[in-house]
C-alpha cells in the first residue's frame, strides 16, 4: 500500500494557503524597516530590531513541528490545526502592526506577527512530505514556490497600488502612511482566507495509514532504542560541550561589553552561543538523571543525529539566508540613500524609493513564480545541486549589481537586479526541501523540517548581530555595502551546494 499520486488541483489546494502566508511575510519584509525608520529608528539600529523575526522562528518552528508530528484531530487532522491557529493570530497582528504608535511597540508586534506566521508556515513543509509520494515531492515544493511568488508579488505591490488609486503615501513625522496601513489590512484578510481554503479543501492521512505507507521507510530510519549506558555517555558529552560553549559565549559577551562594541553583537554572543550552551547543559543533566523520555532530550538528540544530507545542506542554507536577510533589512535604506540620496522619511524622494523597494520585492517574487516549474526540469536534465548552484550565483550577482546603479529607472532598479534574485529565491524555496524530504522519517517529518529552519534562522541572527557592526565600523554607515556582502554570501552558498551528496534516484523521479 502506497501513497496515492495526487492530481494537479489536489496539489494546488494543499499549497494554496502559502499564498496568504507569503503575503504576510512579504508585507513584513518590504515594509517593517520603513515602519521602524518612520518611528525614529536609526539605520545602524535596524538589524537589532529585526532580530525578533529569526529568533521567533528558531524557537517556534521545531516546537510546532515536534507537536504536529504527535497531533491528530478527527476533523482537522495532523497539520491543519496549526495552519488555522497561526492564520487567525497572524491576521490580527497584520491589522495592528501598521498602527504602532511608537518604535518599541512596533518591535514587539514584529515578535508576535512573526511567531504567528511561523505557526502556520512550519507544518506546510511537512504537509507536502506527509501527503505526496516520493516522485511528486519536487512538484509539490515547486507548487509552494509558485504560490509564495504570487502572494509576495501581490503584497509587495500593494503600497504602490494604494498610492496609485489616491491613498496617501506620505504622513506627518512618526505616522505610518495610509498606503502601508491599508496594504496590511488587505494582507491580513487574504492570509486567513487562503489558509482556510487549504484547511477546508485538503485531507490528511490518518496515523494508522501513515504507519502502513511508511513501514518500509521506517525500517530504514528506526533505530534500536539507545541503552542507558549510551544516554549516560551522551549526557556527559552534552555537559562538556555545553560548558565549553557557555564559557565561550560569556567571555565573548564580556569582551563586547568591555570594549564597548556595538550592542547588536550581544544577540550572537549571549543570545545564540550562550543559550545554545545552556541548552546542551540541560540536555546533559536530564540524560545523566535518566530522564530520557523528555521531549527536550528527544529534540536535542534528534538534532544531533540528523541525516547527513541535512548537515551538508546546512551550510548552503546558512550563506543563502544570510544574503536574503541582508537584503530584507537593508534594501530600503540602501535604495533610498545610495540611489535616491534621501534620508528624510517624510520626503517624496524617500517614499518614492521605498515604494520602489516594494516593487523590487514584488518583481523577484513574480520571477520566482514564473521559473518555479522550470527548475525541476533543469534539475532532471543536469542535477539538483548544479541547478541550485546556477540559481544562487545569479542571485548573488543581482544583489551586487545594485551598487553600480546611478540613474534610477523602472528597468534598472525594479527588474534587472531582481531577475537573478528571483531565480535564486525560487530555487531556495524548493530544491533544498526536495533533496531533504526523501531522507527524513515520516514520524519526525514535522520536527526535522522545523530543525531545518535552524539553518535559516541562525544566519539571520548572525546577520542581525554583525551587519550593523560591519556597516557602521567599516563602511561609514552606508547600507549599500550590506547588499554587497549579501551578494558574496549567496555566491559562496552556490559553490558549497556543489558538494552536497544528493540522492540520484530521487533526482531522476523529481
Amino acid at each position: 500500500m502506497k501513497k496515492r499520486t495526487l492530481g494537479f488541483w489536489e496539489i494546488w489546494n494543499m499549497s494554496f494557503g502559502f499564498l496568504g502566508i507569503q503575503m504576510g511575510f512579504a508585507l513584513q519584509n518590504a515594509n517593517v524597516s520603513r515602519i521602524f525608520q518612520t518611528l525614529g529608528a536609526e539605520v545602524e539600529d535596524i538589524p537589532i530590531l529585526w532580530v525578533a523575526a529569526p529568533l521567533t522562528g528558531l524557537i517556534v518552528q521545531p516546537i510546532i513541528g515536534y507537536f504536529s508530528d504527535r497531533t491528530w484531530h478527527s476533523k482537522l487532522g495532523r497539520r491543519r490545526p496549526y495552519f488555522l491557529i497561526g492564520a487567525i493570530l497572524a491576521s490580527l497582528a497584520l491589522f495592528v502592526m501598521p498602527n504602532s504608535p511608537v518604535l518599541w511597540f512596533a518591535a514587539g508586534m514584529l515578535w508576535i506577527m512573526d511567531a504567528s506566521i511561523n505557526v502556520s508556515m512550519e507544518p506546510f513543509r511537512a504537509f507536502v512530505g506527509d501527503n505526496l509520494p516520493e516522485h511528486q515531492l519536487t512538484k509539490g515544493f515547486a507548487m509552494q514556490s509558485f504560490f509564495i511568488g504570487i502572494g509576495a508579488y501581490i503584497a509587495s505591490r500593494l503600497p504602490e497600488f494604494m498610492t496609485y488609486i489616491g491613498i496617501s503615501n506620505t504622513a506627518p513625522e512618526g505616522v505610518i502612511p495610509d498606503s502601508v496601513k491599508y496594504s496590511f489590512y488587505i494582507g491580513g484578510a487574504a492570509f486567513l482566507i487562503a489558509v482556510l481554503w487549504t484547511v477546508l479543501k485538503s485531507k490528511e492521512y490518518s496515523p494508522e495509514e501513515m504507519k502502513v505507507f511508511d513501514a518500509e521507510e521506517n525500517a530504514r530510519f528506526d533505530k534500536e532504542k539507545p541503552s542507558t549506558e549510551w544516554f549516560q555517555n551522551n549526557g556527559n558529552s552534552h555537559l562538556s560541550k555545553g560548558l565549553i560553549t557557555t564559557l565561550i559565549g560569556l567571555i565573548s559577551t564580556y569582551l563586547v561589553y568591555h570594549f564597548d562594541l556595538k550592542k547588536d553583537l550581544f544577540v550572537l554572543t549571549l543570545g545564540l552561543i550562550t543559550l545554545g550552551g545552556i541548552a546542551m547543559l540541560i540536555s546533559g543533566l536530564l540524560q545523566k538523571n535518566n530522564k530520557t523520555e523528555s521531549g527536550f532530550v528527544n529534540i536535542m538528540n534528534d538534532f544531533q543525529s540528523m541525516p547527513q544530507i541535512m548537515k551538508q545542506l546546512a551550510w548552503v542554507q546558512f550563506f543563502s539566508w544570510f544574503a536574503l536577510f541582508s537584503m530584507w533589512i537593508y534594501m530600503t535604506p540602501a535604495v533610498t540613500e545610495h540611489i535616491y540620496k534621501a534620508t528624510d522619511t517624510t520626503s517624496n524622494a524617500y517614499n518614492l524609493g521605498a515604494n520602489q523597494v516594494g516593487a523590487m520585492f514584488a518583481n523577484y517574487n513574480i520571477i520566482a513564480a514564473a521559473v518555479a516549474f522550470l527548475l525541476p526540469l533543469l534539475a532532471k536534465k543536469t542535477s539538483r545541486k548544479f541547478t541550485h548552484f546556477l540559481a544562487l550565483v545569479a542571485g548573488g550577482l543581482g544583489l551586487m549589481s545594485l551598487y553600480f546603479i546611478s540613474n534610477p529607472s523602472v528597468f534598472t532598479i525594479e527588474w534587472l537586479p531582481m531577475i537573478g534574485v528571483g531565480i535564486a529565491w525560487a530555487s531556495i524555496l524548493s530544491i533544498p526541501y526536495a533533496m531533504l524530504s526523501g531522507s527524513l522519517p515520516s514520524s519526525k517529518m514535522g520536527y526535522y523540517m522545523g530543525v531545518f529552519n535552524f539553518f535559516i534562522v541562525i544566519p539571520q541572527l548572525v546577520a542581525a548581530s554583525i551587519l550593523g557592526f560591519l556597516v557602521s565600523k567599516f563602511f561609514d554607515n552606508q547600507p549599500i555595502y550590506a547588499l554587497l556582502i549579501g551578494g558574496v554570501s549567496m555566491i559562496l552558498a552556490g559553490v558549497i551546494s556543489l558538494t552536497v551528496k544528493d540522492n540520484q534516484t530521487v533526482e531522476n523521479n523529481a
